[in-house]
């Protein structure tokens, strides 16, 4: 039988009361029971029962993180900065895994609530109806990172998409540009959909360039679909001289794709890319890129629920990061 409470308190000779202000650090502790304390739970290998904790402070100090894809580089960086400001503050981390599938991620969301979080970091695609009914059901606070909610109702961090992209394809437009390519990523969430693609648009009707729907191709954020998406411009009888996609592990399939036909970056074809994660410094030439500060909006986030969590002042609900754009040897 694993030790408890009352075992530490009976071996140390002092009161239940006693042991629990010492594990909790409580500082009204004479030094030397403090130390008998430790000693005691150190013979008798106890370990604080955090769910019983919880229970008594109705807080367990554990954070859900629900993520699209652990394996994405982009997505994995947005966790470390989750995780290590969760580590500051004393939080644990339940991650989970939701494959941008909304039921499992409305699953997930219960899931989490009934093991007692005090917060969830949400990160998805597409916020809809159903997860805003289950965020505000919920009586713990939830921070989107990387993720907007169009009705602006749940607390978010994120960079100005919109216009991220339109700087990128005006840079392309006045280096000489006039047929940019886009690759997107999936059309349904917001990000993409509408301020990615309102970006392309503005930059191109700014500089008075008609938009040609044959020049945006939805990708899944695979290297196998940058590449795909790749051909499909090569095939054109008029092809792009510039290509913007929406993920650097795309781009280095649209990278790869322009190689094999026999054509160089970025003398033949120009190509950016907007994640900047440590993978455009890995392709040759190396990756023109929006520097989304990734980490920061993980550790931004997980911040702004440590506040809300604690009912601290919060000066606004939705952070916008500034970004800047990454100049490398992928472009002229």
């Amino acid at each position: 039988m694993s030790a408890t409470i009352y075992d530490v308190a009976r071996e140390a000779g002092v009161s239940m009361a006693t042991v629990s202000r010492v594990v909790n650090g409580n500082p009204n502790v004479k030094p030397t029971t403090r130390k008998k304390v430790s000693e005691a739970i150190k013979r008798l290998g106890y370990r604080p029962n955090a769910v019983a904790r919880g229970l008594a402070s109705k807080k367990t100090t554990t954070v859900g993180v629900i993520i699209p894809d652990i394996s994405s580089v982009y997505f994995s960086e947005l966790a470390r900065g989750i995780e290590d400001i969760a580590t500051m503050y004393k939080y644990n981390i339940i991650l989970c895994n939701s494959d941008q599938n909304k039921d499992k991620e409305i699953h997930l969301i219960q899931t989490l609530l009934g093991k007692q979080v005090d917060g969830i970091v949400f990160m998805g695609g597409k916020i809809d109806l159903e997860h805003i009914e289950e965020f505000k059901q919920s009586n713990v606070p939830v921070v989107l990172a990387s993720t907007v909610d169009e009705q602006h109702e749940i607390p978010s961090v994120n960079i100005d998409y919109e216009q991220a992209v339109f700087e990128v394809i005006s840079k392309l437009i006045e280096s000489g540009n006039q047929r940019i390519g886009f690759i997107n990523g999936p059309v349904d969430v917001p990000i993409n959909g509408k301020y990615k693609l309102n970006g392309y648009k503005a930059a191109l009707e700014a500089q008075h360039i008609p938009f040609e729907e044959s020049l945006v191709i939805e990708g899944d954020y695979t290297y196998e679909s940058g590449k795909e998406a790749t051909a499909q411009f090569l095939s054109q009888e008029i092809k792009p001289t510039a290509i913007f996609v929406d993920s650097d592990e795309m781009a280095i399939g649209a990278i790869h794709e322009i190689q094999d036909e026999g054509l160089r970056v970025p003398e033949d074809i120009e190509v950016v890319s907007s994640e900047n994660t440590r993978l455009v410094q890995m392709v040759r030439p190396t990756l023109t890129s929006i520097a989304e500060p990734t980490y920061d909006v993980g550790a931004v986030a997980m911040r702004l629920l440590t506040k809300l969590m604690n009912n601290e002042k919060v000066e606004s609900i939705t952070v916008v990061l500034p970004h800047r754009i990454d100049v490398r040897t992928s472009t002229k």
